[in-house]
C-alpha cells in the first residue's frame, strides 16, 4: 500500500511531486545544479559591481582604473580606510553578527549537512562587500562562496534533499561563484569538490560540473570580467624545474603559515588587550593608512596589481616592499576585524613570491635559471593552497589561464608541496584554521556533522536502579542474583557518581559479606557527559581501558551506562551509512 499511495499524493501535491523528482532522479538533480549555477554566477556579477562602484565613488578611481592599479592616494583618499572601519563597525553592531558565529559553506558541509541560513549569509557578503568596498586588504571571494552556497542551501532545504545532496548542491552553488568569479569552471568544480565538499564523488561530479559552467555563462552573458590571468610562461618545463619549483613550494607554504597565525596572534593580543570589538576596525584602518601610503597595491585583493606586476615586470627590490606591506596589509584588515579572504590575496602575495624567488635565483646563478613568469605562476599556486587549500583546484587556474599542461604538472608538484607542509606543520587551511581557533576541530569539509549527534545521552542506557556504595554486600548479592547483570553504577545519596561494579565481584568467597559494595568499585572518577560525541566517547574507553562508561550530566549526576562493545557497533553503522550517502548510487 504504501508504494502505491506515495505517487497518489505526489499527483495531488505539485510540490511533493517535484520533490520527488529531484530526490531520484540524476538528471533533475543536475537540472537542480544549473539553476543555483546561474543564480550563483549571476550574485557573483552583482557583488562584484557593487564593490568596484564602492570603490570607484570613494576613493574618486578613473573608470577604467581598480584600486589596488592605481601609482599613488592622496591622504583624502587614504582616510577612507578608517572611515569604512567605523561603517562596518556600525553595520555589525546593528545586525549583532559578532554576538554569535556565522557559518560558511566549509562548516555548513562539515558540521551541519549543508543547511546554512540565508539572513547570515547575506550578513557575511556585507561584510565582506563593506571591507572591500573601503579597501581593506581582503578578497571577494568569501561572499561569492557563502551567497552561492547558501542560495544552494536554501533550495535544497526547501525541497527536503537528502543530506548528501544538500551537501553536494551546497558544493556545488559556492564552486559555481568561484568559477564566475574566475571565469574558470573547472578551478569552480574543484574548489567545489576540494574545498566545499571535501571528496571527489562519482554521484557530485556531473551536478558540480554543469553549476560551475552555467555560472560561468551566466557570468560572460551578463558581461563581468573575470579574474583570470591570462599571462603564459612559454618557456620549456624540464625536470630539474620540478625540484626548483619544489623549492619556492615550500617557501610558499612557510609565508602562508605565517600569514594564517598572523592573523591569529593580532587577533589574540586584542583580547589581551580589551580594545573594543566595534573600535577594532577603525584602528586597523588607521593602520592601513601607512601601508596604502607605499603602495596602493596592498589594498583590495590585487587583481590590477597582480596583472600589472606580472606585465610590467616590477623590479625585485619593489616586489620585496610589496610582498611584506600586501603580507601585513592582510594580516591587519583580518585580525582587526574586516571580513573577506586571503584567496586572491594569496593568489597575488604567492605570484610576486615566485617573481623574486626566479631573480634571486638568477641573479646568483649568473643565468636565466627560472622563468619569472612561469616561477610567478607556481608561486601563485603553492601560497593559495596552503591558505585557502585545494591543489587541484590551484593546478585548474593555471591551466584555464595559461592552457600550457607542461607547467600545470610542475604547479601541480610545487602545490602539493605546499599543502603537505601545511598539514604536517600546521594542519588547517584559513577557513578551518579560523573555526580551529572558535573551538570547532574539523580540518576540513569531510562530514562530520553525524559524529556530533551521536552522543553519549543518545546511546546510553537508562540507569534506573539507585545503588548505594555504603549497600553491604550481602544486601548486593540479594538485590543483584548472580547473571542478572553485567554492571552496576553506584551513585550517592544526592545521586551523584560514584562507580561501577561488575556483580560477579561480589560473588567472591574471600568477600567479607558486611564491606560496602563501593569498595568492589572501579572506574570511580571516570564518566562522561550526555553531549560528548562519538568520537570523545571513543577516545574515553581507549585510554581509560574500561569496557563500561557511565553518562553523567553537569552536576556529575548518573544518566545512564554505555558499553564499548555497543559504542563502536553504533559508530561502525553510522560510518557506513555516511559512506553509502557519499559514494552509493541516487
Amino acid at each position: 500500500m504504501v508504494t502505491v499511495a506515495a505517487p497518489v499524493l505526489a499527483l495531488g501535491n505539485p510540490l511533493a511531486w517535484v520533490r520527488q523528482q529531484f530526490r531520484a532522479s540524476e538528471a533533475w538533480f543536475i537540472g537542480l545544479a544549473v539553476i543555483v549555477g546561474c543564480l550563483a554566477g549571476a550574485a557573483t556579477v552583482a557583488q562584484g559591481a557593487i564593490a568596484r562602484t564602492l570603490q570607484h565613488i570613494l576613493f574618486s578611481l578613473p573608470s577604467s582604473t581598480r584600486l589596488s592599479g592605481v601609482p599613488t592616494l592622496g591622504i583624502l583618499q587614504l582616510l577612507v580606510l578608517p572611515i569604512g572601519g567605523a561603517v562596518l563597525a556600525g553595520f555589525s553592531q546593528l545586525v549583532r553578527a559578532r554576538r554569535r558565529p556565522l557559518v560558511d559553506a566549509v562548516e555548513a558541509n562539515a558540521l551541519h549537512g549543508g543547511r546554512m541560513t540565508v539572513p547570515d549569509s547575506l550578513v557575511v557578503a556585507a561584510q565582506t562587500l563593506i571591507s572591500n568596498g573601503f579597501g581593506a586588504s581582503v578578497g571577494l571571494e568569501a561572499a561569492y562562496a557563502q551567497t552561492g552556497g547558501a542560495a544552494a542551501s536554501f533550495i535544497g532545504r526547501r525541497l527536503k534533499l537528502r543530506r548528501a545532496d544538500l551537501r553536494a548542491l551546497v558544493g556545488a552553488g559556492a564552486g559555481g561563484a568561484i568559477a564566475a568569479a574566475f571565469g574558470a569552471p573547472l578551478t569552480g568544480a574543484f574548489y567545489a569538490f576540494e574545498i566545499v565538499i571535501g571528496a571527489y564523488t562519482p554521484s557530485t561530479i556531473a551536478p558540480v560540473a554543469a553549476a560551475t559552467v552555467a555560472a560561468t555563462l551566466t557570468g560572460q552573458a551578463l558581461g563581468s570580467t573575470p579574474y583570470l590571468i591570462a599571462f603564459a610562461s612559454g618557456a620549456p618545463v624540464h625536470t630539474i624545474d620540478y625540484a626548483v619549483f619544489a623549492g619556492l613550494g615550500s617557501l610558499c607554504a612557510v609565508l602562508g603559515i605565517v600569514l594564517m597565525r598572523g592573523v591569529a596572534l593580532v587577533e589574540a593580543a586584542l583580547h589581551r588587550t580589551r580594545v573594543p570589538i566595534w573600535a577594532r576596525p577603525m584602528i586597523g584602518g588607521l593602520l592601513l593608512m601607512p601601508l596604502a601610503a607605499i603602495s596602493p597595491q596592498v589594498l583590495s585583493a590585487g587583481h590590477a596589481a597582480l596583472r600589472l606586476d606580472l606585465a610590467a615586470g616590477a623590479t625585485l627590490g619593489f616586489i620585496l616592499i610589496v610582498i611584506l606591506a600586501k603580507s601585513l596589509a592582510s594580516i591587519v584588515s583580518l585580525g582587526f576585524g574586516f571580513r573577506g579572504g586571503l584567496f586572491f590575496a594569496s593568489l597575488f602575495l604567492g605570484s610576486l613570491v615566485g617573481h623574486a624567488f626566479a631573480d634571486i635565483v638568477n641573479s646568483l646563478s649568473g643565468y636565466v635559471v627560472v622563468d619569472p613568469t612561469g616561477a610567478a605562476l607556481v608561486g601563485m599556486a603553492a601560497l593559495a593552497v596552503t591558505v585557502v587549500g585545494g591543489p587541484m583546484t590551484m593546478a585548474m587556474l593555471v591551466l584555464e589561464a595559461t592552457s600550457d599542461f607542461a607547467l600545470t604538472g610542475a604547479v601541480l608538484a610545487a602545490a602539493l608541496v605546499a599543502s603537505l607542509i601545511a598539514r604536517e606543520t600546521f594542519g588547517y587551511s584559513f577557513s578551518t584554521w579560523r573555526l580551529h581557533l572558535r573551538g570547532e576541530t574539523i580540518k576540513s569539509a569531510r562530514d562530520v556533522g553525524w559524529m556530533r549527534t551521536l552522543t553519549a545521552g543518545q546511546m546510553m542506557r537508562r540507569e534506573t536502579v539507585a545503588t548505594s556504595p555504603e549497600m553491604t554486600v550481602a544486601a548486593f548479592r540479594e538485590r543483584f542474583p548472580l547473571g542478572a547483570t553485567s554492571r552496576v553504577v553506584l551513585t550517592r545519596g544526592d545521586g551523584t557518581y560514584a562507580g561501577i561494579v561488575v556483580p560477579a565481584l561480589a560473588y567472591g568467597a574471600d568477600v567479607p559479606l558486611d564491606a560496602p559494595v563501593g569498595t568492589l568499585a572501579t572506574a570511580t572518577d571516570i564518566s562522561v557527559p550526555a553531549d560528548a560525541d562519538v568520537r570523545r566517547v571513543m577516545q574515553t574507553f581507549e585510554v581509560t581501558e574500561s569496557e563500561q562508561l557511565a553518562v553523567v550530566d553537569r552536576d556529575c549526576h548518573v544518566l545512564g551506562l554505555l558499553s564499548e562493545a555497543y559504542v563502536r557497533r553504533r559508530y561502525a553503522e553510522e560510518l557506513e551509512k555516511a559512506q553509502r550517502d557519499i559514494f552509493g548510487e541516487r
